[in-house]
This record gives structure tokens, C-alpha cells and sequence, in this order.
């Protein structure tokens, strides 16, 4: 049986690759169609990773990794020169938290599928390849891609709309989105759990360290947004800006849910409170509301386009939890040991950042191909 640490998608105007395993020598990335001659700057690209980077906070694994993106290929200097190879070392496993777990499969990992897919000599230490290690590669690919729209005029930002029960503010759906983005970046280079206020913050890592302190786990969700976006950009059907974005943000392990705008809350609405009017603002058509996230038909209708994932509470719990031993046939009672964290909503902001960052760029280089600039 196959089980080549990779995996790859092919985009419109991209290709992604993402290679190796969370207690390899070195996981990385490979990512063809950026377009060449960009500049990049390094060090905003590091600051980026650092907030995916584990061991930063008590809220976080005390796993630590510089997490330093190493140019193979596609790189000179500060400019895009062609397809791109990165690559991050780790320098922090300690596989012998997983050895006596070869045979025994954690609930809530994918464990079990992966022994049957791809047999008895599959090495899962951290979580191998299905790990949220894997998410560090895909941010240096989203993190350029998050220049490269910047440049265009377009701006990305996220925060946690929600950890277990503590919620903050959604952004706001129209005119002030930007101002929104800009701020949370600006929060962004403070610790602890990225929102719009501090007592949010401080009230979600108090919800996190007494599941910590209970041997537990919680979950969340992301909100994301993105401003300056044409209308008419995407595709219908299977090409939607919605298929493009919840494609890659199921690449990401720990997600389980995506809504676009109202969401699953346009259940509970008519269709006149549902749908967005139009209205003239100095020669420009806009929408009067933003029920439907900046998506219609699939594509940009001018507004930001605003979504929210759900992300699963981590299932590495050091309470006892069944399951079964492969190898002898019995049942057994699970302890989970070792360094995890008990809830990666914070870490995982950057991450769907990049997640819709790639999705945008290869939508709007794809419209530029096509000669179709906006």
C-alpha cells in the first residue's frame, strides 16, 4: 500500500502540495503559479507563521518550533521567481509519547481509517500526516498570497467568533469590514486569542485553561473576511467562490462545518428579509445589506465576502476515553499523554487567513488570465 506523505490539489491558476509528516525531519510545501517578478517581504511572512506556531502561549502546546520557512526553489532574494519549494525542519518531536498508541487509535483522530487505508507500517507519531502540523507549510504559501492580495487592494483578516461559550463580535457586514480587518491585524502582533477586544480574549483563555485543568478540550468557531474584491469574479457550480474557499478549508484537519454570510441562519428568514437590495453610491452599484456574504451565483457581488468555520474541540483529552487494541482484539480504556493543545481555535486563525487568501489569489490570477481584470 501507498502511503507517500502527500497531498495535492490542483486550483484554477495554482497547484498545491503539501509533503511529509508532523514527526518527520521536515514537512514543506510546493506551490506552482504565483506569478513571478512579486516581491515578498520576509519578515512579515515569519510573523505570520509565528502565530501558527505552537509553544507561544499557555493556551497552546508546550511543543516548540521555530517554524522558519527554508527556500528551496522559487526564491530570490525577496522575489518570486517561479514555482515555489519551502520547507520547515522540526526540531522539537518527541515520537515516544506515541509508542505504546502504534495499534491503539485515539478517538476523534484518524487513526483507525488510516491503519486500515494504509496498513500495519504507517508511522502516526504526532498524527503524521492527517496532523495539524501539515497546516505550517500551507501558511507559507497563504502567507505570500496574503502579500500578493494586499497588493491588489484586497485585504484578509479572521478572529475566533467563538470559544465554547464565549462569543465575540462578527464583523461588520458592509462598509466597516475593512476598518475591522485592519484592526484585528493590528491586534494580531499582541498575544493571546486574536478578537476585537481584550475582555473577549481574556474571557476565552479562561474557558480554555479550565478545560485544560479538567484534562479536556474545546472547540470554536473562526469568522474570516476579505474586502476589495470586484464583483463577477468565480465561477458557477462547481468552480463557486464558495466551492474554491470550503475546498481548501476542509484541507485543514480540525474543521468541520463552513457557512457563507447568514449561513445556516437563512433557515429562520424570508426571502424579503433574506435577499440584499441595490442602490447608486457616487456611480457605484452596492448592496444595501450582506445577507449573502459577498457571494451570488457562485461569485463576488461587490460586498465582502464573510464566512465562518467550525473547528472541533481537540480530540487529544488526557481523560479516559474507550478503545481497542488492533493487534491483540481487546477492548482497553485510553490515557492520552504527551503535549497538545486544549483548544486550537487560536492557532488556527492564521490558518484560514492563508485558506482564503490561496483561494482568492487563484480566483482573481485565473480572471487575469482570462483577460478579465477588473
Amino acid at each position: 500500500m501507498n502511503f507517500d506523505n502527500i497531498s495535492k490539489t490542483e486550483l484554477s491558476a495554482l497547484s498545491l502540495k503539501i509533503y511529509g509528516a508532523s514527526h518527520d525531519e521536515k514537512i514543506g510545501v510546493e506551490c506552482s503559479g504565483l506569478p513571478e517578478g512579486e516581491k515578498i517581504d520576509l519578515d512579515e511572512l515569519s510573523s505570520f507563521m509565528q502565530r501558527r506556531a505552537p509553544g507561544r502561549s499557555k493556551t497552546s502546546t508546550l511543543r516548540k518550533e521555530a517554524d522558519l520557512p527554508v527556500f528551496v526553489s522559487g526564491l530570490c532574494g525577496d522575489t518570486l521567481t517561479g514555482d515555489l519549494c519551502a520547507e520547515i525542519y522540526n526540531t522539537n518531536k518527541k515520537s515516544s509519547d506515541y509508542s505504546s498508541l502504534a495499534f491503539i487509535p485515539r478517538p476523534g483522530h484518524a487513526d483507525y481509517p488510516a491503519r486500515v487505508r494504509f496498513g500495519s507500517e504507517y508511522d502516526l507519531s504526532g498524527g503524521g500526516h492527517f496532523s495539524g502540523r501539515m497546516t505550517a507549510p500551507l501558511c507559507i504559501a497563504g502567507g505570500i498570497a496574503l502579500q500578493l492580495l494586499r497588493k491588489r487592494g484586497i485585504h484578509v483578516g479572521a478572529h475566533a467568533e467563538r470559544i465554547a461559550s464565549v462569543c465575540d463580535r462578527r464583523f461588520s457586514p458592509l462598509d466597516g469590514t475593512l476598518d475591522d480587518i485592519l484592526l484585528l491585524n493590528e491586534r494580531a502582533k499582541q498575544d493571546g486569542i486574536l478578537t476585537f477586544s481584550d475582555e473577549v480574549s481574556a474571557s476565552m483563555e479562561r474557558e480554555i485553561l479550565s478545560a485544560a485543568e479538567a484534562g479536556d478540550s474545546v472547540g470554536g468557531i473562526i469568522e474570516c473576511a476579505a474586502t476589495g474584491l470586484c464583483p463577477g469574479l468565480g465561477q458557477h457550480m462547481f468552480d463557486s467562490v464558495e466551492h474554491v474557499i470550503s475546498r481548501l478549508a476542509f484541507a485543514v484537519p480540525a474543521v468541520k462545518g463552513i457557512e457563507f454570510g447568514e449561513g445556516f441562519g437563512v433557515a429562520s428568514l424570508r426571502g424579503s428579509q433574506n435577499n440584499d437590495g441595490y442602490r447608486y453610491s457616487n456611480g457605484n452599484i452596492k448592496t444595501v445589506s450582506n445577507h449573502a456574504g459577498g457571494i451570488l451565483g457562485g461569485m463576488t457581488n461587490g460586498a465582502p465576502v464573510i464566512f465562518r468555520v467550525a473547528i472541533k474541540p481537540t480530540p487529544s483529552v488526557f481523560t479516559e476515553q474507550e478503545s481497542v487494541d488492533m493487534v491483540s482484539g481487546e477492548n482497553v480504556t485510553l490515557s492520552i499523554k504527551g503535549r497538545h493543545d486544549p483548544c486550537i481555535v487560536g492557532r488556527a486563525i492564521p490558518v484560514i487567513e492563508a485558506v482564503c487568501a490561496l483561494s482568492l489569489l487563484d480566483i482573481i490570477l485565473e480572471n487575469e488570465r482570462r483577460h478579465k481584470n477588473c
